[in-house]
């Protein structure tokens, strides 16, 4: 993920000015991660180790997920529709 998209992300998805670090962020900076290494490997199939990176991370924002889920449920529902995670 560049350096440039960092910021516009954030930017879009958090709670207060000073926000950089809250489940909602996480999630959205993660799947654009995960859309990126899922490109990559795409054409790289046999790249094993960033394939461990990519479940990695998809297991961690499946945690944040959760714990969305759990305290924050309109805010949960709000994300997914806003990332387009579930169909």
């Amino acid at each position: 993920m560049s350096t440039i998209a960092k910021p516009e992300i954030i930017s879009e998805y958090k709670v207060h000015d000073t926000d950089t670090g809250s489940s909602e962020v996480q999630v959205a900076l993660l799947t654009a991660r995960i859309n990126h290494l899922t490109e990559h490997l795409r054409t790289h199939r046999k790249d094993f180790h960033s394939r461990r990176g990519l479940l990695q991370m998809a297991s961690r924002r499946r945690k944040l997920l959760d714990y969305l889920k759990r305290h924050n449920l309109p805010k949960y529902n709000e994300l997914l529709k806003k990332l387009n995670l579930r169909k």
